[in-house]
């Protein structure tokens, strides 16, 4: 009885904490998937010489998505670079999310991040701005953050976030639960 009372006991303390953990670190492989596709956009919009956009939108299989609009369309077309969002994360580009600490850690940032609104793009130098009509003029130091966020099973909500910085430079950053924002990578 004495052990299966410490096992019960054990298996109460331990299962929320793996729950949770299993939470994190479905929301930075999101984290990472998104930051893939935003180098990908990068790459493209060099490579080829021109602007491109990542848009949000529906998937033909009817699930929410992030894509990289090749052909600049405004719509997702088979061949387009793409990365699925869970129904559980949720995605804000942009200022205002919510996010723990986000207003320190947007001024630890030392640029000017876009508010939102404005979908992620790339010029042909690599350069993050905001496409308007056949043009997609740089603002000298502004930059972009999307934050990200899921629900953990047991209570609590993991932020993530992926920040484009005004020269292009790409990275990721979760929260510790206290407000303080950690650099992935």
């Amino acid at each position: 009885m004495i052990v299966v009372a410490v096992v019960l006991i054990l298996t109460a303390v331990t299962v929320p904490r793996l729950l949770n953990t299993v939470s994190d670190i479905s929301l930075r492989y999101a984290a990472s998937d998104f930051s893939g596709l935003v180098q990908s956009a990068r790459i493209q919009a060099v490579r080829k010489n021109t602007f491109y956009t990542i848009l949000q939108g529906t998937l033909p299989s009817g699930t929410p998505g992030y894509y990289l609009d090749l052909p600049k369309a405004g719509v997702y077309n088979n061949g387009d670079p793409v990365v699925p969002i869970s129904s559980s994360v949720t995605f804000w580009p942009g200022i205002g999310s919510g996010a723990p600490n986000e207003g320190a850690f947007i001024a630890s940032l030392n640029f000017t991040v876009n508010p939102g609104g404005s979908p992620l793009s790339f010029n042909a130098r690599g350069l993050p701005c905001v496409a308007v009509a056949n043009a997609c003029p740089q603002t000298p130091g502004q930059g972009f953050v999307v934050f990200m966020s899921k629900p953990a099973v047991m209570g609590g909500v993991p932020w993530a976030a992926v920040v484009i910085n005004p020269s292009g430079h790409i990275q990721q950053w979760t929260s510790d639960g206290n407000g303080n924002w950690i650099q992935r990578d």
